[in-house]
């Protein structure tokens, strides 16, 4: 089915929706990041500088000139030597043909190994015996700043170009697995047999199927000459500089999110028309002649309903067609999404609503972990169903679903609870965090206390006040509503301790208090 890539540039910030039959695939966006020299983007590659080493944590904290020290764990930390290397591939080879994967992998285009074998080369070797603080190492960007966490970095560097990714220290070829054909899978994996050095590795991307020897070739060679550069980079700079910045945002965009399904670019800027004509005539000829200039007057966003559709990504309530409805709520741990049978009641019976309502519950919930790039572990809590048929029914449909999806995704079996427990790889921060901030009078929790709780606490503490001094006068500044509620006549408490120790409490109403907010002096006697 024909897709379409949208490109909504405001100022500094640059929007990206790849859109199928009204339905976002994906959305991503920028706000300036790349114009900041020290913004750790993924990809980026540092001459970085070990700060700490934490054995109980068999990770490190490293500088690499930002704001933040970038975290590096171990099984990332590790450079194993080539025998080593042939040691663990044969060990994986004999290993993934006796394991029993339990639930349903989804992966991404860079998932080639067995996802079953534990991939540490030396599991026995700590942290602090091959590293140590002061060291300067080379390392990449993983996953960029989320929240308050500074970005996470590997030693295991990875380039990639359009069609193939370059492993200057890892021996391996492989295959994108999202290559489902036997056939081309072969075919590609003994082209690259040829083109890959000894004691290298390279893999071929989903969108390598059906090309080349020459364009892989290509493909390869251009990377080989950026690690060059790389490595001579790495000799005349200090450490914590960046060795090699990635391509900007739009190009990025274009290498890694466009196939040959793409019938159409659509920009609204000139300036951005002339940047993506450049790359597509440089490295992407099949897109040449469908980038289209958009006029409107509104953005294309919104001619698009995709404005639409990202208001529904940053709500925590999602309602289905059918009358249902999801709540999404995202913590620090993990994202819990709840399937609610809401308006719909069905036409038959109880089990064929309920199952209806999952049914349409999965392909809604495989779309919104796509738009609002949820990741970590998941949890989805269906409506129960009785029959193991419907549970079955459901979960097959679940998995059909994220097959869309180009994060690798982990799906296990719904459970007696009727749960279903996922994961899904996080690379950048999600789409609430982006577009959103914590309530500046809540401080994010989503609630305050009542204003009647709070009037009883106020009380308490004017009592506490009226037990410790010998003050006959009181001033209590606080809420508007918390002064009106403690002097109306339902509570009339203030009336009650004033006869009740002979003090006067005078209260004061101040607008600019949270509502939780109250202050109490005294007057010395």
């Amino acid at each position: 089915m024909a897709k379409e890539l949208i490109i909504n540039q405001t100022l500094n910030e640059c929007r990206v929706a790849l859109v199928e039959n009204g339905e976002i695939l994906d959305y991503l966006m920028d706000r300036g990041s790349d114009e900041k020299e020290d913004f750790p983007n993924v990809g980026n590659v540092y001459k970085g500088k070990v700060l700490r080493v934490l054995p109980g944590m068999q990770s490190a904290f490293v500088d690499i000139g930002w704001e933040k020290a970038a975290f590096l764990y171990v099984d990332d930390a590790y450079l194993p030597t080539l025998d080593e290397q042939r040691e663990m591939a044969e060990k994986s080879k004999q290993n993934s043909e006796k394991s029993q994967r339990i639930g349903e992998m989804i992966p991404d285009e860079f998932s080639t190994l067995s996802e079953q074998v534990d991939m540490r080369f030396r599991p026995e070797a700590t942290i602090e015996s091959f590293l140590k603080e002061g060291d300067e190492i080379v390392v990449q960007v993983a996953k960029e700043p989320i929240s308050t966490k500074g970005p996470r970095v590997t030693r295991h560097i990875t380039l990639a170009g359009r069609y193939v990714v370059f492993m200057p220290y890892i021996e391996h070829t492989g295959v994108s697995r999202r290559i489902e054909k036997d056939g081309e899978r072969e075919r590609l994996k003994e082209i690259l047999d040829t083109i890959r050095p000894d004691g290298k590795g390279i893999i071929a991307r989903t969108v390598a199927e059906g090309q080349s020897y020459k364009t892989l070739k290509q493909d390869f060679n251009l990377l080989v000459k950026i690690w060059k550069d790389v490595q001579k980079a790495e000799q005349t700079t200090k450490a914590a500089t960046l060795v090699y910045r990635d391509l900007n945002f739009i190009q990025r965009i274009l290498r890694d999110i466009t196939d040959e399904d793409v019938a159409k670019v659509v920009v609204d800027s000139k300036e951005m028309e002339r940047e993506v004509e450049k790359f597509v005539k440089r490295f992407l000829p099949n897109l040449q002649g469908k980038i289209e200039f958009y006029e409107g007057d509104a953005s294309p966003f919104e001619k698009y309903g995709i404005d639409l559709e990202i208001e529904r990504g940053i709500s925590n309530k999602v309602f289905l067609r059918s009358g249902g409805s999801l709540n999404i709520d995202q913590t620090e741990a993990l994202v819990s999404i709840d399937v609610n049978t809401g308006k719909f009641v069905g036409r038959k019976n109880l089990e064929d609503t309920i199952v209806k309502t999952n049914l349409e519950a999965v392909r809604e919930i495989a779309y919104q972990l796509r738009l609002r790039n949820c990741g970590g572990i998941i949890i989805v809590d269906f409506i129960d169903m009785e029959k193991e048929e419907h549970r079955e029914q459901v979960y097959t449909t679940f998995v059909e679903a994220l097959k869309k999806d180009r994060a690798k995704t982990n799906v296990l079996p719904i459970s007696g609870l009727g749960l279903i427990e996922m994961t899904r790889k996080r690379t950048r921060d999600t789409l609430t965090r982006v577009m959103c901030e914590p309530c500046p009078y809540c401080e994010g929790t989503g609630k305050v206390k009542s204003t009647l709780t709070v009037c009883y606490e106020l009380v308490r503490e004017i009592t506490k006040t009226l037990k410790k001094t010998k003050s006959t006068k009181l001033f209590v500044f606080a809420h508007p509503e918390v002064a009106a509620r403690l002097s109306g006549v339902d509570l009339d408490l203030i009336e009650t301790l004033e006869d009740a120790y002979g003090a006067t409490v005078q209260m004061r109403s101040e607008n600019n208090y949270h509502v939780e907010q109250y202050e109490i002096f005294t007057q010395d006697p």
